[in-house]
């Protein structure tokens, strides 16, 4: 042991600390009271909480009780000398955990190697160089606070990461729910299509049907008002998603005749045989369904054929023209105004006769607007040609070409709104 008299000390600096005042403890262990107190002093002028221990047993029974983040420790002591002390504190606590700084009087190094060996992280020798060893002891608890900060947000992370983790398995849950519930309701929608061609003698019906999503916005039909009426639409809501195939199948649920009371095509009194006007039925889909109530609107076309006589009386409410195909002459657009359902009433309703070998095609704008890769649109004069070059083969065949021909105008990439298309054939 090496005494250091106070009056060896130089005077404290009075400049202001680095760390608050109390922010770090330090365990100061040597048996020379004269130098464990002119240690102290000059730590505690610099902001340091500052403890003592008179020999080896001491430091351990204090550091075992309490929390300290630096010790200054003299090698040569009785008892439990320092290298022994050092031996048992790195048992519980490593060099990050608390830092030691051996304070050695011997120049030849082999104390210090043992020391570093057994796990101290620094050491300063005597005569102690005051200002080297607040530098070394600043050193080493910054080190000590990086390295705690380091560790406390490696485990924040940790703990975020497995909240995303928790966070991401729910969204995955609900996201397979919502795909269950949505393919649930797209069969609900699929079994509001018509099934099967109906046998209407004299007559043919063909569609196709295409969502660019799983759920529809668009609509079709083709169903039997009484022995003489067939009625055939295409619609069109607004939008995309959910909201939209929700209005989508109400309206499907209100044109179709199996509906009872609810029904807007037959009601008595309206028509002959009680098939209720196509203008008026866009009247009343129109009260209906204001769009200032359901902010959304959607497009119709809607026909009543009488089989018998094959004429069609039709309305257009904001909806793509329908095409008429006759047996001897080229495909032309229909007349037909109207406002969207929801936007305007006061329909205009239209008449067109069939003769044997005509046809007429209802399609909604997911048809025309459909765009190849270069962003060009199919567009109204491709619909035309394609549906003269079907003429000559059976109704579905040149319904389902003209679906193919869609398909490869987009190119990989699939049609950016539904498809839907309605063919009647008068044979």
């Amino acid at each position: 042991m090496d005494s250091l008299t106070t009056a060896e000390a130089p005077a404290p600096a009075t400049d202001s600390p680095a760390d608050p005042p109390g922010t770090f403890s330090v365990l100061v262990v040597d048996d020379s009271r004269p130098n464990r107190d002119v240690l102290a002093r000059w730590l505690a002028v610099h902001g340091y909480r500052v403890a003592e221990a008179a020999d080896g047993r001491q430091a351990l029974a204090r550091i075992g009780r309490e929390p300290f983040d630096l010790v200054l420790l003299d090698v040569s002591m009785p008892g439990p000398d320092g290298l022994q002390v050092l031996e048992a504190v790195r048992r519980d606590h490593s060099r990050l955990d608390l830092p030691v700084i051996m304070v050695t009087a011997h120049q030849d190094g082999e104390d210090v190697a043992r020391a570093l060996d057994l796990g101290a992280n620094d050491y300063v020798t005597k005569p102690i160089d005051f200002p080297a060893v607040l530098a070394r002891v600043r050193t080493h608890l910054d080190l000590r606070r990086s390295a705690r900060r380091a560790a406390e947000l490696e485990e924040r992370l940790l703990r975020r990461n497995a909240e995303l983790e928790a966070a991401n398995a729910g969204l995955l849950r609900a996201g397979e729910r919502l795909r269950r519930d949505l393919k649930a309701a797209a069969r609900v929608q699929e079994s509001l299509l018509p099934r099967k061609p109906i046998a209407v003698p004299g007559w043919h019906f063909a569609w196709a049907f295409r969502p660019c999503e799983e759920l529809a916005g668009d609509a079709l039909n083709v169903c039997r008002l009484d022995d003489r009426h067939v009625a055939a639409y295409v619609l069109d809501v607004s939008g995309h998603g959910i909201a939209a195939a929700l209005l989508a199948v109400t309206v499907t649920r209100l044109l179709s005749p199996a509906a009872g009371q609810e029904s807007l095509l037959l009601q008595p009194g309206d028509g002959a045989d009680g098939v209720v006007p196509p203008a008026a039925v866009a009247d009343r889909l129109a009260v209906q369904f204001p769009f200032d109530a359901a902010q959304q609107y959607l497009t119709l076309n809607y026909a009543v054929i009488d089989t018998a006589a094959g004429r069609v009386r039709y309305v257009s409410a904001g909806h793509p023209p329908a095409v008429h195909l006759p047996a001897g002459g080229p495909p032309r657009m229909l007349p037909g105004t109207g406002l969207p359902v929801g936007l305007g009433a006061g329909y205009d309703e239209h008449a067109l006769d069939l003769a044997p070998g005509d046809r007429l095609v209802l399609y909604s704008d997911g048809v025309t607007e459909s765009q190849s890769p270069g962003g060009e649109q199919f567009g109204r004069d491709r619909l035309l040609a394609a549906i003269e070059a079907g003429r000559g083969r059976p109704l579905a065949d040149a319904v389902a070409a003209l679906e193919r021909e869609l398909l490869a105008w987009c190119g990989p990439n699939p049609p950016r709104d539904d498809v839907s298309v309605l063919a009647v054939e008068r044979v």
